[in-house]
């Protein structure tokens, strides 16, 4: 298993945008399906901090994220700038694999 995991800090009246992209079924997702070895993405709200979010794209391997990610480049690229809008902090916390090896 291969974890992707992103904070970010939307911009204030854009979270419902935010939500609609990035949580089940956005647009993220609906990228990210089209690819061998995606699982799922988790979409998680701080209850503490407005506005505040992470996401946790989970892939098979390390190998199929980045297989997805060349092949889908232009369509990544698109999307990321179009969603730039709606956030005021977009920060990558980093990349994981399984701590059983595997990915």
């Amino acid at each position: 298993m291969y974890v992707y995991v992103w904070r970010y800090q939307v911009k204030p009246g854009s979270e419902a945008a935010f939500e609609a992209a990035y949580g089940p079924g956005g647009d993220w997702v609906r990228l990210f399906e089209g690819g061998d070895g995606y699982v799922d993405t988790l979409l998680l709200r701080d209850d503490k901090r407005h506005g505040w979010y992470l996401t946790i794209d989970r892939w098979r391997s390390r190998a199929t994220f980045a297989a997805f990610r060349a092949a889908r480049a232009d369509a990544w690229e698109a999307l990321d700038l179009r969603c730039e809008a709606l956030t005021v902090v977009e920060e990558e916390i980093g990349t994981y694999a399984a701590s059983d090896g595997a990915g």
